[in-house]
């Protein structure tokens, strides 16, 4: 049976130019960067090419780029250690913003910091995912340090008005900086979007951005965090000094270079794909509301990513969904990878105000560099059958107007 894999928004395989690159400094080129000899020299000469190549590639500078073991670090490092290093003295130990439709990597930070003792503001979305740059202006206070929101939804593909929010953010710390106010800094998570957007953090206007590498076709365990220039972070890993002081451990040489080749490579074919990607994307959803009745989408119909679709079937639950088309070598996803093994409905598609049972009922297809017209049609005519099959034995009951009854 040939295996369809529509599941990138989870993981992406390698590509092979990537790991040509970094067979070398697995077995041959193996030395430890902070070793004085030639092998840790080299080691340490290819991770000084690789910050120059990424940097480059997003209009940095060198010193502003931190390699990590992936998304979830980069992210705790951004938002625990801007948080930490930046505590205010009063009432709350500072103010944080973000969404209430963020990765759990967000979420869970911004908990943990809530224990410590910040206040954190959730902004809802609305019913296609997006949160509005007057909302964010309105949760500002004069000890707001920090404001977080992803660029793309890993979930529902929604994009976030990122430069917008910046360019407020920015006009609210030149006003700060007249008055001694603390600096508010600006994170986003760009785990899912480097492959399809503007990632120049000069542009987005953003100080903290976050990348993972195994989402764009490199190793897993890389990343990136992204930190402008002066501004300042607690460390949340520690050792000997690694990164800036920032990232404690011996550096991952094949993981980095990996990274960089990866990155490279998907922003170069970046415009070109996303083109192919966008037609796909909307061919399946087309399609698919003819094919099936009692099918939501959920994200934002037209602001989101090139190889993103999610829909709710009506009447079953998501996780039978998905081991039934596995059975028929497809493999997709209900949400996030990271929470795969939870029962619990996806917070993302309740924060666009879907009913429990909705959200039980959601799929995610995501798209990638192999992913064809055919894949897609045979996806297709495997779904109806595979939703009739579930609908039939399901205990929900759906009514034709949509709505549903126990």
């Amino acid at each position: 049976m040939k295996q369809i894999y529509l599941d990138y928004a989870a993981t992406t395989p390698v590509d092979p130019q990537v790991l040509e690159v970094m067979l070398p400094y697995f077995s041959e080129k193996y030395g430890n960067p902070g070793a004085l000899y030639e092998l840790g020299r080299e080691a340490k000469k290819v991770i000084t090419e690789a910050r120059k190549k990424v940097a480059r590639i997003l209009a940095a500078h060198e010193n502003e780029i931190i390699f990590t073991a992936g998304g979830t670090e980069s992210i705790n490092l951004a938002i625990l250690g801007y948080a930490r290093r930046n505590q205010l003295h009063g009432e709350y130990k500072g103010h944080i913003i973000t969404t209430n439709s963020e990765h759990y990597a967000v979420l869970n930070a911004c908990a943990a910091l809530q224990h410590q003792g910040f206040d954190v503001t959730y902004l809802p979305v609305d019913k296609d995912g997006l949160v509005k740059t007057e909302q964010v202006a309105r949760a500002i206070r004069s000890n707001t340090i920090l404001v977080s929101v992803i660029y793309a939804n890993n979930e529902i593909g929604t994009i976030q008005p990122i430069a917008e929010i910046g360019a407020l953010i920015k006009r609210v710390n030149d006003e700060r900086k007249k008055n001694n106010l603390p600096y508010l800094a600006y994170h986003s998570d760009a785990c899912q979007t480097a492959g399809y957007l503007n990632i120049h953090p000069n542009e987005i206007k953003v100080d903290l951005l976050t990348i993972n590498g195994s989402k764009i076709y490199g190793p897993k365990g890389t990343g990136i965090l992204y930190v402008r220039d002066g501004i300042s972070l607690e460390p949340i890993i520690y050792g000997g000094g690694q990164e800036k002081g920032l990232r404690g451990g011996t550096e991952n040489v094949p993981g980095i270079v990996g990274f960089a080749k990866a990155l490279e490579l998907v922003v170069a074919s970046r415009q070109k794909e996303s083109h192919r990607l966008i037609k796909l994307r909307d061919y399946f959803i087309d399609k698919l509301s003819k094919k099936i009745p009692q099918v939501l989408l959920n994200g934002h119909p037209t602001k989101r990513l090139p190889n993103n679709i999610n829909f709710s079937v009506l009447g079953i639950e998501g996780e039978s969904l998905v081991l039934y088309l596995d059975a028929k070598g497809i493999s997709c996803s209900t949400g996030s990878a990271c929470s795969a093994t939870s029962l619990e409905p996806s917070h993302v598609i309740l924060a666009l105000g879907r009913k429990a049972q909705e959200a039980h009922g959601s799929l995610r297809v995501t798209l990638g560099k192999e992913t064809t017209k055919k894949d897609l049609d045979y996806t297709l005519s495997v779904l109806p059958q595979v939703v009739k099959r579930l609908r039939s034995i399901s205990a929900v009951k759906i009514k034709n107007h949509g709505k549903k009854k126990s």
